[in-house]
């Protein structure tokens, strides 16, 4: 199959991807235009155009540029696996300062477009971008720290487009604990939500803004689980029986996902799939759809779609290489027994049914 005719059939709608973030031109970023193909990262508007993708999750994350190689720096190899020291909270004022940067670069992104690229706020918006070949982009923050404990910034975003929150990255602030990287361990690593972590969901519940709960740990993901009126969503996560790593789901999780007729996008990163962690872009496909075919069997088909973590200075298969590629893993889905019904849900369906049970 071509990437015309998944285009066509199958516009993949991603759960998550951090490519603003490398189109900064910090010493964080790239400096890569989003109109211009590049072999840098993983996503810009000529591969996306190939690959079939119709859009997704645009996370702003704020990032510690004093400490902008703490992973590798902080990275423990141990006899089992591995582990990274905790990071630490990141300054509220920088924070909100970076996160209005980035979305005003969002925004001009949009207008450069020229109509190709739209900020959609609203499920009718994102339908009917997939559907006339729009690159749809949902504004996402991967950790509240630009948010105050008032919630007053809380309301100017959502006007702005905020339409999905990450409460926590792997780190902790005012309203909660990240779950820390490790492997093999139990995302069940400390603390839950704080006082104003739970006014903050009962917030989001108000307003219609999606909750991801990728990067809580066990106890804030129970909290949220007990607070929220929405579906539960974990728009970048995978399978921790499959691999035993803090940032997985467990079955548990998984059965409670499953309660809230929610649902999980799954994470491309190959650590977080392979069972042994290894950091291989040498994994095949059949990992990811190993990952899949558990989701499905424990969340229902209309519970799972892709959260890739594309530009998230992740390792991906090979195979895959990029958004370009994704017609290769929609083939292999397909060689492994998906139809056409069941891949349009675990492309864009699902993604779509969630949003539209949980926006305003």
């Amino acid at each position: 199959m071509n990437a015309k005719n998944v285009e066509n059939l199958f516009p993949i709608f991603d759960g998550h991807n951090d490519t603003l973030l490398r189109l900064d031109s910090s010493e964080r970023g790239e400096g890569r235009s989003f109109f211009v193909e590049s072999k840098k990262g993983h996503i810009d508007l000529p591969r996306a155009r190939r690959g079939g993708f119709g859009g997704g999750f645009f996370a702003i994350f704020a990032p510690d540029l004093s400490q902008a190689n703490l992973m590798k720096e902080n990275l423990i190899i141990t006899e089992t696996g591995y582990e990274v020291r905790p990071f630490p909270a990141v300054d509220p004022g920088f924070a909100q300062d970076w996160t209005i940067s980035m979305a005003a670069r969002l925004f001009r992104l949009e207008a450069e477009s020229q109509g190709q690229v739209k900020v959609v706020r609203s499920v009718d918006e994102l339908v009917r971008c997939l559907q006339e070949g729009i690159l749809a982009i949902i504004l996402h923050f991967e950790g509240a720290e630009a948010i105050d404990e008032d919630l007053d910034a809380l309301e100017v975003f959502y006007q702005a487009g905020l339409r999905s929150l990450g409460i926590v990255w792997s780190r902790p602030n005012i309203f909660g604990h990240g779950v820390p990287f490790k492997f093999p361990h139990s995302p069940d690593t400390g603390p839950g939500l704080t006082a104003a972590g739970r006014e903050l969901v009962r917030a989001c519940n108000r307003l219609g803004i999606m909750l991801d709960l990728s990067h809580i740990n066990e106890q804030g993901f129970w909290d949220v689980a007990h607070l929220s009126e929405a579906p539960l969503v974990a728009t970048h996560s995978a399978v921790h029986t499959l691999c035993p790593s803090t940032r997985n789901l467990t079955d548990c999780q998984l059965d409670a996902i499953k309660a809230s007729e929610g649902m999980v996008g799954l994470n491309f990163e190959v650590a977080n799939l392979r069972e042994d962690a290894h950091d291989d872009p040498d994994t095949p496909l059949a990992v990811m759809v190993r990952h899949i075919d558990y989701l499905v069997e424990h969340l229902g088909i209309d519970g799972v779609g892709f959260g890739s973590d594309f530009d998230g200075g992740i390792t991906v298969a090979q195979e895959l290489g990029d958004v370009a590629g994704l017609p290769r893993l929609i083939t292999a889905l397909r060689e492994h027994g998906y139809d056409d019904e069941s891949l349009r849900k675990l492309t864009h369906e699902n993604w779509v049914r969630v949003l539209r049970r949980t926006w305003r």
